[in-house]
């Protein structure tokens, strides 16, 4: 049996630790914000990627201020962060490492690995589907284990380790689809749109003179490494938990509602009920709460399963989309 008294302190302990949490996120977002303007839901959702734990996918055309969002996230997190620009051209190697050959002060040779960009604890990886499979691949199993194998040899990345990859949806030429075996890896696709008329104002005004605005360190890495620790302990009612059941397994061809699994070519497997868990905690404590709802599954049910589900041939011909299937399985849990 459960002492009552040591449930009560673990119980204070964690609101303590959540208070503090949650002001130091609070002054991240204000941090962020100070840089990029605007895009309130997409800063929220990247925040939510990177306190889950996980990695994610910026969807959107150029001059958005991905890359803007990701370095000051950076900054603003107190993460050393990295950029890898990918390229067609662009090998394995250049983003794992690679092993040289030297030779000691005795006259032997022997190999040395030297440590590619990968070796941050946040990652931009900018326009990653110019890139290759090949290596787009090589970052499968950084992003699921945290660690490389070069050479035989497995060598751990930095914790926290956070991929942050930027898409350009609209050019085709000299890109690569990622496989889904790659798409699986993020937690959410973030999709940034255009700013309102008055956030594109104040761009205008404010980033083409003299004085730039520049962020300013709100967490540290240790920081940021607790609130993770703090988001796996907060509490999740049987009813969000049923709720993110019965919408990934929903989603899915062969299962649930024939009219929307028959338009299905394939759904999200078991990782992506993993995400959402882990991503509607990360939204309750970002809004201040220990316990999230089932308006944080409605909220996140897009993001994190759009990526991880194809339509048929037929369903592309009758002008059914992905988006519109997920809301149609958010309804019967609203």
């Amino acid at each position: 049996m459960t002492d009552p008294t040591n449930a009560a302190s673990l119980d204070a302990m964690i609101v303590r630790s959540a208070d503090a949490a949650l002001e130091q996120i609070t002054r991240a977002r204000d941090a962020i914000g100070t840089v990029v303007f605007g895009q309130a839901q997409v800063v929220e959702n990247a925040l939510i990627t990177v306190l889950s734990g996980g990695h994610g996918l910026l969807v959107g055309v150029p001059g958005l201020a991905k890359t803007k969002l990701v370095d000051t996230m950076g900054a603003v997190l107190g993460l050393d962060s990295r950029r890898i620009q990918f390229t067609p051209d662009l090998m394995p190697s250049d983003i794992l490492g690679s092993e040289v050959l030297e030779e000691t002060v005795d006259k032997r040779r022997a190999f040395r690995f030297v440590r590619g960009p990968i070796f941050a604890q946040l990652l931009l990886a900018d326009e990653i589907n110019r890139a290759s499979p090949r290596t787009q691949s090589a970052l499968l199993q950084a992003m699921q284990e945290y660690h490389v194998t070069v050479a035989g040899e497995a060598y751990d990345l930095p914790r926290p380790f956070h991929v942050l990859a930027t898409q350009n949806p609209i050019e085709q030429e000299g890109t690569y689809p990622l496989p889904e075996a790659q798409l699986d890896r993020f937690i959410m696709q973030i999709d940034v749109g255009y700013p309102d008329a008055a956030t594109e104002r104040r761009i205008l005004l404010e980033t083409t003179g003299e004085a730039q605005g520049r962020p300013k360190a709100a967490m540290s890495a240790e920081d940021l490494l607790a609130a993770q620790r703090l988001l796996r302990r907060l509490p999740v009612g049987e009813s969000v938990v049923e709720a993110i059941l019965q919408l990934v397994r929903a989603a899915r061809p062969g299962e649930g509602d024939p009219t929307i699994a028959n338009h299905l070519a394939w759904g999200p497997g078991p990782r992506a009920g993993q995400s959402l868990m882990l991503a509607v905690r990360a939204r309750a404590l970002v809004q201040g709460r220990l316990a999230p709802s089932l308006d944080d599954v409605v909220a996140l049910a897009e993001p994190v399963l759009k990526h991880r589900m194809a339509l048929t041939f037929a369903a592309r011909a009758e002008g059914e989309s992905i988006g519109g299937l997920i809301r149609r399985l958010v309804d019967r849990i609203a």
